[in-house]
């Protein structure tokens, strides 16, 4: 007999994910690009030569979690602001959950020009070194929730224990879009200091224009009172509650994940405070279901804080 889903969740589990994890980091990788000040100057990532390690998503009392330790290793080339290519390669030794999700360590960058040194040339490298290398930490930072989102369901029993009425399909929210039980929660913060104005800020923050900048992702945004937003490609979606250029944003926040419960939406307030060379935002999540706080705030750290230090605004957590 099945057993219920309160209780076979709470046993520990594993699936192994690497074949899927390879082609996806090979996959996200390629392609990537970025622009320089000068027409013309260009870098990206051409191809992905290696992807060596171990990824799994695991169980444990019925918290999802990722495990993963990868070696990867990509070619990139560039173009100077004359025309000239410019080539070279990357190491990336570690791509780790102590990384990305736990915040032990930093990304560790190993590049190399094999193009002979020259002024354009170097400005290229220059730009490899600073914004493609931010779009890639960005990239690789998303990875431990596209293995939750892709295979959570895979080794997670579903709480429902009789089928849904087919026509409503299975994302159709029921009991209009409440949960199934009581949510216990908890708020975090997180705090940066960017090197821009507040109203660039709130503009790279509400703008559907320029959001996908940071996020590398498709955006939804009115920047309205009352209108819902869609943040990552669908990956947080909510509504705006409250807006004051430059200084505050307060909006509904809901995470799209397996993790994540049914129905359940947080509040985000995100306040602005401009100085004089520089702006600290304080990013306050409050309704974070309880145990979830850790990974949400890494959620924060990764694809906001990180998102804004990879278009070159320099942060300091």
């Amino acid at each position: 007999m099945a057993l219920p889903p309160s209780t076979a969740n709470w046993h520990w589990k594993n699936k192994n994910v690497t074949p899927w994890a390879k082609e996806w980091i090979t996959r996200e990788l390629t392609g990537l690009s970025v622009s320089g000040d000068k027409e013309g100057e260009t870098a990206s990532v051409s191809q992905v030569t290696s992807v060596e390690g171990d990824v799994e998503i695991g169980q444990r009392k019925s918290k999802l979690l990722t495990i993963f330790d990868c070696d990867v290793r990509l070619e990139w080339i560039g173009t100077t602001s004359s025309g000239e290519e410019v080539k070279g390669s990357l190491h990336i030794p570690e791509v780790s959950h102590e990384i990305i999700c736990d915040g032990l360590s930093e990304f560790v960058f190993q590049w190399s020009l094999d193009t002979a040194s020259s002024p354009e040339v170097d400005a290229v490298y220059k730009l490899a070194r600073t914004k493609l290398q931010g779009a890639i930490e960005t990239k690789l930072s998303s990875l431990a929730r596209a293995i939750i989102d892709t295979h959570g369901k895979d080794i997670q029993v579903s709480g429902t224990s009789t089928p849904t009425n087919a026509a409503s399909g299975p994302s159709t929210p029921t009991a209009a879009a409440t949960p199934d039980k009581a949510v216990t929660v908890s708020n975090i913060v997180v705090e940066a200091t960017f090197q821009a104005s507040g109203d660039d800020l709130f503009s790279l923050l509400t703008d559907e224009k320029r959001i996908p900048a940071w996020t590398r992702n498709s955006a939804v945004s009115q920047a309205k009172p009352d209108t819902e937003y869609s943040l990552f490609g669908g990956g947080v979606k909510g509504k705006y509650i409250s807006l004051t250029q430059g200084k505050e944003i307060v909006q509904t926040w809901a995470l799209s994940s397996p993790t994540w419960p049914s129905g359940h939406a947080a509040t985000l307030t995100t306040t602005l405070d401009q100085g004089s060379d520089s702006t600290k935002v304080k990013f306050s999540l409050a309704g974070v279901p309880l145990g979830m706080e850790d990974e949400i705030r890494r959620n924060i750290e990764g694809y906001y804080v990180h998102g804004f230090k990879s278009i070159g605004l320099g942060t300091e957590l």
